[in-house]
C-alpha cells in the first residue's frame, strides 16, 4: 500500500495571530488536496486561533517544539498535553534551527519523541548534516546517530506512525536545494537505517520528508521519488505557492 504523502509548512518565527487567521483563510481553498497530509506547523501564539480558523478543512495542526515534561517551573517552555487540550496532532522536534541556537542534543529530542508518543503527537522529527559534514564524507554517519538516538526506545507500531524530516542544513532557507538524486539518496539510507533498527514492515510504512528550500518548482520532481514522501517547507508555506507544493500533480 502507497505512503501517503505529507506536506508540512513550518511557520518558524513568522505570523501573529490575526496574521496568521488571514493566510489559513487565504491557503485554505489553494491546499484542498484529500489525497495528501496537510500540516501547518506554527508558532505556539497562533495554535489556538489556527486550529479555530482551520476547522472544516483538510489542514491539520502542528507545533515546531515542545518540551519533554507535563508541567513544572519551566519558563516559556510549552507541554505536550498544552498541545493536545489546544487541538494539534503533529509536532516538529530536533529542528536544525533548534539544535543549533538552542543547543538541543539527540538525546533531547529522543525524551520529546517518547513523550510525544505518549501523548499521541505525531512527531515529525528534522535530522540533517551540514556543507562541512558533506563535504567531508561524513553525511550517513551524522544522520544515522541522530536517527538511531532520536528513535531509541521507540517501538516499532509507533515508529511507523512517525515522521521523518531529512533537511540538509545548507538547503535551509538559502535558495540552494539538494538535487533530486542526493534527496533521494539519503532519504533511502534513512528508511534503510530504520529496517536495521526495526525490520522492513517499519521502514516500508514511516514517512520520510525533504526539507530545504522546496518550492513549487522543485517539488514535483523531490515527490515521485520511491523514498521521499513529502515535504516539510519553509519560507514557501507562508505563500499561496504553498497550494502548489501541496498539489504538486
Amino acid at each position: 500500500m502507497a505512503r501517503k504523502k505529507i506536506i508540512a509548512g513550518n511557520w518558524k518565527m513568522n505570523m501573529t495571530p490575526s496574521e496568521a487567521v488571514e493566510l489559513v483563510n487565504t491557503l485554505k481553498p489553494l491546499v484542498a488536496n484529500e489525497e495528501v497530509d496537510v500540516v501547518f506547523c506554527v508558532p505556539a501564539i497562533d495554535i489556538v486561533p489556527v486550529v479555530e480558523a482551520v476547522k472544516g478543512s483538510n489542514i491539520q495542526v502542528g507545533a515546531e517544539n515542545m518540551y519533554f515534561e507535563e508541567k513544572g517551573a519551566y519558563t516559556g517552555e510549552i507541554s505536550p498535553n498544552m498541545l493536545v487540550d489546544a487541538g494539534v496532532k503533529y509536532v516538529i522536534l530536533g529542528h536544525s534551527e533548534r539544535r543549533e541556537y538552542f543547543g538541543e542534543t539527540n538525546e533531547d529530542i529522543n525524551k520529546k519523541m517518547l513523550k510525544a508518543f505518549e501523548h499521541s503527537l505525531t512527531p515529525i522529527m528534522c535530522c540533517g548534516e551540514t556543507l562541512e559534514q558533506r563535504e567531508q564524507g561524513v553525511t550517513m554517519d551524522f544522520i544515522r546517530q541522530q536517527v538511531k538516538v532520536g528513535f531509541q526506545g521507540i517501538t516499532a507500531e509507533q515508529a511507523k506512525e512517525a515522521v521523518i524530516a531529512y533537511e540538509p542544513i545548507w538547503a535551509i532557507g538559502t535558495g540552494k536545494t539538494a538535487t533530486t538524486e542526493q534527496a533521494q539518496e539519503v532519504c533511502k539510507a534513512i528508511r534503510e537505517c530504520i529496517a536495521e533498527v526495526y525490520d522492513e514492515a517499519t521502514a516500508e510504512a514511516i514517512r520520510i520528508q525533504y526539507g530545504g528550500s522546496v518550492n513549487a518548482a522543485t517539488a514535483p520532481e523531490l515527490f515521485v521519488q520511491p523514498d521521499i514522501d513529502g515535504g516539510l517547507v519553509g519560507g514557501a508555506a507562508l505563500k499561496p505557492d504553498f497550494g502548489s507544493i501541496v498539489n504538486y500533480k
